[in-house]
């Protein structure tokens, strides 16, 4: 008899889509090292799991940052550690790791990569 998996709990089935959430599992198997965690002071609230998973939400949908449904910490501590995590080079680090994770199980398809000029700056006129 095979065991019910909640659909929240399953993994990711395409490499082309993006993530809503990530599984306690998957967070910690691939995400977690990346992070910068803090060594002084008090201990978030809420699992370093659970704020990467409102950071995911927020990134998805769109919502202002003040929107978001959190009950247990203030939105602000949310966005601080995305803003941190940001500036210090973890989702670089985060990035950089799915890219070699996918080369090495073979399963990183560059025939789909494109590049999309829609948010370059266009300066008017030539440099003189």
């Amino acid at each position: 008899m095979e065991t019910k998996i909640k659909k929240s709990q399953r993994a990711s089935t395409g490499y082309h889509t993006l993530p809503i959430k990530v599984t306690r599992e998957e967070f910690n198997k691939h995400i977690k090292k990346h992070l910068t965690m803090s060594k002084r002071g008090m201990k978030p609230t809420v699992s370093y799991f659970a704020i990467f998973n409102y950071i995911l939400y927020v990134l998805h949908t769109g919502i202002p940052w003040y929107t978001l449904p959190v009950k247990k910490v203030h939105w602000t501590n949310i966005y601080k550690y995305h803003n941190r995590w940001s500036k210090d080079g973890s989702y670089k680090k985060i990035f950089d790791a799915s890219l070699d994770w996918l080369q090495k199980e073979q399963k990183l398809d560059l025939s789909v990569l494109h590049g999309d000029g829609s948010n370059v700056v266009a300066k008017k006129g030539a440099k003189k």
